[in-house]
């Protein structure tokens, strides 16, 4: 076959088989163009969507700013290459759909050098840009008409050569074109904007340069190079590799710096790509061999090695090497920190019956960061040493009662060193973290590292991190992101710390307050007591003073047996806790004004009323305020001004209660601020307790406490109570009828009321 024939037939059916392997490699450097062309797209895609595509001609603008316009021209163009290089890979670099690809994949190409004129608006004041650009496409487009051509006349040897000839001459003419209008395109730049397109004008003067150089050989020569042809790929790799740096500089300073769920997915497929080159490989080696025995060690083979990926992918150990490894030779950091601090505010921020406590959170914090499986965390005592607060996972552990000695605070506070037990097992000692960490902590071959909290300079705990699967040696990295997070934590615990003692200062304020209640009551029954025996002194004769003595004694006997059944039920809530029945008004108005013989009491109650409370809770504050009614008329001038008024009335879906009293009355000023503020007081030797308690009462039992005064005139206390869910509703609609009838004997007589029920 003549040199002529060989070339035609190489650039119509595919090439032929050389003796050095020249086609194989090219089949599969075209394979892994495709691949990287593909990549680089999608990669600009993804940074196009995080950036929301950039802005043209912007100085920092994501892809958009790098190769001008809304950066799609490179996406074809990149899309056509990797078509173009997987013909190549499949069909053969000689096939007719191949060269097709090519002529799409340069068509686009000078698109982009297009765009990169009319990024700075040179393609509008550059007037041969366009026209140029216009020769030079239609130049290409003559291609596939060619290749078409030197199909049809493939039993005309002769003509096939002629026609190559015109295809390598316009393809010369089409990169040296190409050539010159990227030179132009940097040359032409300002400042700024070369700095732009440094690296996307060197990826395509590489592109349009090994093209110059393979078709001059081709051109000078008597066919295509098999070396060049085979090296295309590589190429393509490489103008891919500029491209993808031009779009991550954009004139500045960044590095290519991938995310690491793309670096780690790239490995794999690095990994795979590499086992199936040597699958490939050992299969052609092995067909060496002869037919017999090739199948035989070819089916060995793909058994064995799907047994060692069987048994060693799913190892936790090698995922931790390789994650390592990757994290070690790919990256800058080792860490992503927004995935850990992503993490941590997921984990520290879980809130639930079900989820662990704050103290099991945070060391999974740390352990999910190092990888460890398992950690204690131990806290100061009250005497200083360190003891045990909570495990994860590492339930086996024996931990002593005092885990670490006193001194371990003080070094932990003195500077937030990390001990690294790996390190202290080996013999060194940096910090003088020897004398301090317990012999039986040392001993204990999964304890890995030891990692103090502190908050403001004082150390909230100490986190002891169990051995990962794979264990690696503590560097920097690990120790500033260990020391970081330990203070976030040591923040949450004290806050924790602060919670809980606020919870115990809040339940020792609330039993402060029920002594001041029992306090209060206390002194109002020695008061009585100490009354009726000093009357007695003089009175002791006259019958009806001591029946009046009996009545007060049982009263008192009463109020004291209730004052201890309410203490032993402290902690259930109060009158809050206590369930809320009917009472009868009329009755309970009765027993409170018959405690109180010889004094001038009356009692109005409209008609039968009943209210929603607890029997005992409303009868103290009704003894609260009736005593208090009376101290007040005790100052009165007239006889007449020492009586207390008991009233019960419906209203609506309430049941109202009035103690009104005749005596000195308060001031504003004095209603404000100082009536229910507790120890104020204005009697002398008062506790000033009795208003606040029956406010708080009253609230307790769903209702209210209101008051009116004058000086001079006397005070009303209304205690404001629901009606049971029946009572309310016919009374209710009795007070409707009532108004609809016109009677003026209640207000807002024949006018519709309207109440707010709370």
């Amino acid at each position: 076959m003549s040199e002529v024939q060989r070339t035609v037939a190489e650039f119509a059916g595919g090439g032929l088989p050389s003796p050095i392997g020249w086609d194989g490699f090219g089949h599969w450097a075209n394979a892994g163009a495709a691949f990287c062309c593909a990549l680089v797209a999608v990669w600009i895609m993804q940074r196009r969507a995080r950036t929301g595509g950039g802005a043209a001609g912007g100085t920092g603008g994501g892809t958009a700013g790098a190769f001008g316009g809304d950066g799609r021209a490179e996406l074809v163009a990149l899309w056509k290459s990797a078509g173009w290089a997987l013909a190549a890979a499949g069909l053969g670099t000689g096939a007719v759909i191949t060269g097709i690809g090519e002529t799409l994949r340069n068509l686009a190409w000078l698109w982009v050098t297009y765009t990169l004129f009319a990024r700075d608006g040179r393609h509008a004041s550059m007037g041969p840009v366009r026209p140029m650009l216009i020769v030079l496409g239609l130049l290409e487009l003559l291609q596939p008409a060619l290749l078409l051509m030197a199909w049809r006349v493939s039993d005309l040897p002769a003509t096939q050569a002629s026609i190559l000839q015109i295809v390598v001459t316009l393809r010369l003419l089409l990169v040296i074109g190409a050539l010159v209008m990227v030179h132009n395109l940097y040359v032409g730049a300002m400042g700024a904007g070369r700095g732009m397109i440094r690296w996307t004008c060197a990826a395509l003067a590489l592109l349009w340069g090994y093209d110059l150089n393979y078709y001059t050989i081709a051109y000078l020569g008597t066919g295509f190079p098999l070396e060049l042809t085979s090296l295309r790929g590589v190429a393509l790799v490489a103008f891919t590799n500029l491209l993808a740096i031009g779009v991550v500089r954009r004139g500045s300073n960044q590095r290519l710096s991938p995310s690491r769920a793309v670096a780690f997915q790239s490995l794999s497929l690095l990994v795979i790509g590499i086992y199936l080159i040597v699958m490939v490989g050992a299969s052609r080696s092995l067909a060496w061999l002869g037919a017999g025995p090739a199948h035989v060690v070819q089916l060995a083979f793909a058994l064995g090695s799907t047994a060692l990926c069987l048994a060693f992918l799913p190892s936790s150990r090698l995922r931790g090497w390789l994650k390592v490894t990757v994290a070690k030779h790919f990256f800058q950091h080792r860490y992503d920190y927004r995935a850990e601090w992503l993490r941590f505010s997921e984990t520290i921020g879980r809130a639930g019956s079900t989820e662990p406590a704050l103290p099991e959170r945070v060391i999974k914090v740390l352990a999910d960061i190092a990888d460890a499986p398992c950690g204690f965390l131990v806290v100061p005592d009250d005497t200083g040493h360190l003891t045990m607060a909570a495990r994860w996972q590492w339930r086996t552990l024996d931990v002593p009662a005092q885990a670490l000695p006193r001194e371990a605070a003080a070094f932990f506070e003195r500077g937030g060193f990390i001990v690294d037990l790996e390190a202290l097992r080996a013999g060194v000692d940096h910090e003088g973290e020897r004398a301090i960490v317990p012999q039986w902590l040392i001993g204990e071959e999964r304890a890995w590292a030891i990692v103090p909290l502190l908050h403001f300079g004082r150390l909230a705990g100490v986190v002891v991190l169990g051995r990962p699967s794979f264990a690696r040696t503590l560097d920097w990295e690990d120790f500033d992101l260990l020391r970081v997070v330990g203070r976030q934590l040591a923040s949450h615990l004290a806050e924790h710390a602060s919670q809980h003692a606020l919870l115990e200062a809040a339940q020792f304020e609330d039993f402060n307050r029920r002594i001041a209640f029992v306090m209060h009551d206390i002194k109002n029954l020695a008061s009585q007591l100490g009354l009726l025996s000093h009357n007695a002194e003089r009175h002791a004769e006259n019958p009806a003073f001591r029946a009046d003595m009996l009545v007060t004694l049982r009263n008192a006997s009463e109020r004291l047996g209730a004052l201890l059944a309410r203490l032993s039920r402290y902690g259930a809530g109060g009158g809050a806790g206590e369930t809320l029945g009917p009472v009868a008004l009329g009755p309970l108005l009765e027993r409170v004004a018959a405690g109180y013989p010889g004094a001038q009491i009356t009692i109005d109650a409209l008609a039968p009323c009943i209210a929603a409370a607890s029997s005992e809770t409303l009868e103290q504050v009704l003894r609260h305020l009736v005593q208090n009614a009376l101290d007040a008329s005790a100052a009165g001038p007239k006889e007449s001004d020492r009586s207390v008024q008991l009233r019960a009335s419906a209203i609506g879906f309430e049941a109202v209660i009035e103690v009104t009293d005749f005596g000195c009355g308060m001031s504003a000023e004095f209603m404000r601020s100082s009536l229910f503020k507790p120890f104020v007081s204005s009697k002398p030797g008062g506790f000033g307790i009795g208003a606040f308690e029956s406010r708080e009462l009253v609230q307790a039992m769903r209702g209210r406490l209101e008051v009116e005064s004058r000086e001079g005139l006397g005070s009303r206390f209304v205690v404001r109570l629901p009606l049971p869910r029946d009572e309310g509703l016919s009374n209710r609609l009795a007070l409707i009828d009532t108004a609809a009838d016109g009677d003026p004997q209640f207000p807002g007589a024949g006018t519709r009321v309207h109440r707010k029920v709370a």
